[in-house]
């Protein structure tokens, strides 16, 4: 049997398309449907690893987890990982393609039409359910006889779409209204159904709202979805970045993280297990004036490791960061950011960047080089040895992925990656400045309580031990609060009519 489809579209790029997604991957889940989520083409460069090293949009992965399913290429088989302002890398079936720039890819974009295809239809064929995610918007007139991702693929698969707005941005009734005007007869046809999402407040003073959508369009508003408070999921495909400022007032008992917000910024999750923890406060940091006086620095992973190591330079961010380490806050780099942090970088083959080589920060004695052919992406596991830097956490063995280019040379490696013949990660002699390839290892709560612990008491702050969850048990229960807030707006038996409806049209 075929499977059904569904496919949730947006006016706007954060309209909510990716946690709608998810929730009713979730909603669907429960009701004992085998669900799998599909979005034909994603940029992003928070990327997620599958079981066989290939990689996808890690909003696909989170969405797969709403499922109770494993992260699969199929899900999402064009991923675009942006490496300057207008050229990309293109991951097809979640192997590296190609490196164009926009236009290059909308003239050769057609050629990937059927690898969509044969994903979606391969996945059909092993469930019951395809919730599908369109991008940006589908009246993007300019693009689209481009179109791999939205209109045309809910045609190909005769999927009703369901169109989402953000009533937080404003003007919600252009959103809407003027989406469905700009779409020809045949593709506003396939919109069944209208979504306004993210209202804060008294939804009835919205119902005359509901009345004028339903009115002018024609097509009914299946549901106002609430703003969900203090919602602990990722946002989208990357977390969302207000201006931070330094704190006027700094608790005495709240860690302040710092974290670098490279132009280039990729595999951002590292962070959300952080925010899990209480007591331990996130800024997103583009400026020396941003950064202030933290304990702790993050440096996160990028798509361009010498670019965005020359716009640390450029913004003073590199002379704020050595400075802060000499004054006493922790610096930890991760991936590309771990890189940084090294004694210098070569590039000799111009990968990911023009510049052959440039110095890093100096903080750590590394010395990285690209190669071609040099690209790890997996799922592993690590030992962590007695020269951890964090006390207590020597013989763990935890889990992440590996996503990078580059081969990074250090004498004082801490981790042992399962499968590498050579260590991982560094730090220096006190172990105030540290880093390593491993995503993911703040998502092992044995190792982020013990490095929590360890740069509390170091801090002087109290340890509050009752506020340590597990971060899976925590990402399970936001998917199932969000869930049940959207099957309570949407009404989610009028939907599967819906569905049911379609697919007995179709068949």
């Amino acid at each position: 049997m075929t499977a059904r489809t569904l496919m949730i579209q947006g006016t706007c790029s954060s309209a909510g398309k990716s946690l709608l997604t998810a929730a009713l991957c979730r909603i669907y889940h429960r009701e004992g449907l085998r669900v799998v989520p599909f979005k034909a083409q994603n940029m992003s460069n928070n990327a997620a690893v599958c079981t066989d090293g290939g990689e996808i949009g890690r909003s696909q992965a989170f969405q797969a987890l709403a499922c109770g399913i494993e992260p699969d290429v199929r899900m999402n088989p064009v991923l675009l990982k942006p490496e300057a302002d207008s050229r990309s890398q293109i991951i097809v079936n979640g192997k590296p393609w190609n490196n164009l720039d926009a236009r290059d890819y909308f003239e050769r974009s057609q050629r990937l039409w059927n690898e969509i295809t044969t994903a979606l239809d391969s996945l059909r064929a092993e469930y019951d359910l395809v919730i599908m995610e369109g991008a940006g918007s589908p009246a993007e007139l300019n693009l689209q006889q481009y179109d791999l991702v939205n209109m045309r693929v809910a045609r190909y698969a005769e999927a009703p779409v369901l169109l989402v707005g953000n009533i937080e941005l404003g003007g919600i009734f252009a959103q809407l209204l003027g989406t469905l005007d700009l779409l020809s007869l045949e593709d506003r046809q396939q919109v069944r159904g209208l979504i306004v999402n993210k209202f804060r407040g008294d939804q009835s003073l919205f119902d005359d709202g509901v009345s004028i959508l339903e009115e002018r369009s024609g097509i009914p508003v299946l549901g106002v979805v609430p703003w969900v408070p203090d919602l602990n999921l990722p946002e989208e495909d990357a977390a969302p970045v207000q201006e931070t400022r330094v704190p006027a007032t700094v608790d005495s008992n709240v860690l302040d993280v710092a974290v670098i917000y490279f132009p280039r910024i990729s595999n951002l999750d590292d962070v959300d297990a952080l925010r899990s923890e209480s007591n331990v406060q996130i800024r997103f940091v583009k400026s020396t004036r941003q950064l202030g006086y933290p304990d702790v620095i993050l440096l996160p992973g990028t798509k361009s490791t010498v670019d965005d190591l020359l716009w640390l330079r450029e913004t003073g961010l590199s002379a704020a960061i050595v400075a802060a380490a000499e004054s006493g806050a922790e610096v930890i780099g991760l991936c590309g950011g771990y890189q940084m942090l090294g004694e210098r970088i070569e590039n000799p083959q111009r990968l990911e960047s023009e510049i052959a080589a440039a110095e890093g920060l100096g903080l750590l004695p590394v010395t990285t080089t690209f190669e071609a052919g040099d690209k790890q992406t997996r799922l592993t596991s690590a030992e962590v040895l007695e020269s951890s830097p964090i006390p207590g956490t020597e013989g763990m063995t935890i889990t992440g992925y590996e996503i990078h280019q580059g081969i990074s040379a250090s004498p004082n490696g801490w981790l042992q990656i399962e499968g590498q013949s050579s260590l991982c990660g560094s730090s220096n002699a006190d172990n105030s400045v540290w880093g390593c390839y491993l995503h993911g290892l703040f998502h092992n709560d044995d190792f982020r309580s013990a490095w929590r612990d360890s740069i509390f008491t170091r801090k002087g702050l109290s340890i509050d031990r009752l506020s340590s969850l597990s971060f899976a048990d925590l990402t399970e229960r936001e998917l199932d609060r969000l869930a049940d807030e959207v099957e309570k707006a949407l009404g989610i038996e009028a939907l599967m009519k819906l569905i049911n409806r379609e697919q007995e049209a179709v068949s």
